[in-house]
């Protein structure tokens, strides 16, 4: 048996260890009986399973320290949407608690049977999202990147999601052609006078909904640590009082954008402050808690999904 053949073994093993554990409610003991094999043996498959993501796991019961928080966020921010899922604990990464919840939210917009077009920012919760998504006919629809996908380097960024929903949605899909930051501002403008971004553009600010992350404006920030702006930089940008960014759009405390040579070269596409269409904040964690509050004070977004311990800690 060849590597590959291996590995396939291996998947569908874990895959109907997975599903033995999690839609049959079998015990690893039954399951180790039921595959013959060893208990380690099947707990170390059921947990294959889950990390390779063969098995998607959303909660149908609305905890009630989630649906309290909910309510709060909604009354105190004027949410159209709220999603808080129950958090993972101390040391894991909140954005698997909330990828099932945002891709619930997602596939109810996709579900509407008139045509629209959704606008995706970019970002680890925003990738861990659309994995959570089931494979679906959306030919209806379109999906438009709010953000520039090359990176400095000329490579495609890494938590880009625009082809990754494409393929789960077999749906027209618009990518930003552009950098996420120009080396200049008139670079930046060479670029959106092309008809085929123009187009993109266009799209993007009709969207019918946007879901999009919210970044924190730290010294460990994605935006330094994946190279388009220099701690130098950031550090100019946090004396202008940044806290947060959104599709590339660097706002202050109170959720106004901060306009300077940096961010003029920024190749996002700013969302407007109070839009009626929904524009849904997906992000959870403590070092976010400033930058999402911003992004609520200054309506930025008007939806939320988030976990349990985020949600307290906006609301603290």
């Amino acid at each position: 048996m060849n590597q590959i053949e291996t590995e396939t073994s291996l998947q569908d093993e874990a895959a109907r260890a997975g599903w033995l554990y999690y839609v049959g409610g079998m015990t690893q003991d039954q399951i180790a009986a039921e595959l013959g094999i060893s208990r380690q043996r099947a707990q170390r498959l059921v947990s294959r399973a889950m990390a390779e993501g063969l098995i998607h796991v959303r909660l149908d019961h609305k905890i009630g320290a989630c649906l309290r928080l909910e309510r709060e966020l909604t009354r105190r921010f004027g949410l159209g949407h709220c999603r808080v899922a129950p958090s993972l604990g101390v040391g894991a990464d909140p954005s698997r608690a909330i990828a099932a919840p945002a891709a619930a939210l997602l596939e109810t917009f996709l579900a509407r049977a008139e045509p629209m077009i959704v606008a995706l920012g970019t970002g680890r919760a925003l990738r861990a999202m659309v994995e959570e998504l089931t494979s679906q006919d959306c030919a209806r629809h379109k999906v438009v990147s709010l953000i520039g996908n090359i990176a400095p380097d000329g490579s495609a960024s890494f938590f880009d999601v625009i082809m990754r929903i494409a393929d789960k949605l077999s749906a027209p899909h618009y990518p930003m052609p552009v950098p996420v930051i120009s080396e200049t501002a008139e670079e930046r403008a060479l670029f959106h006078a092309l008809r085929p971004v123009k187009e993109v553009v266009r799209l993007a600010q009709t969207a019918d909904v946007s879901f999009v992350g919210v970044g924190h404006m730290g010294n460990d920030a994605p935006l330094v640590k994946d190279g388009f702006v220099t701690t130098v930089q950031m550090s100019e940008l946090q004396g202008r009082g940044a806290i947060g960014e959104v599709v590339g759009g660097v706002f202050d405390v109170q959720g106004h954008y901060i306009d300077n040579e940096i961010t003029a070269r920024m190749g996002g596409i700013r969302i407007k402050a109070d839009r009626d269409a929904p524009v849904i904040g997906v992000a959870a964690g403590a070092s976010k808690v400033a930058a999402i509050r911003a992004a609520l004070s200054g309506r930025l977004i008007n939806g939320l999904i988030t976990d349990e311990a985020t949600a307290s800690l906006i609301l603290a």
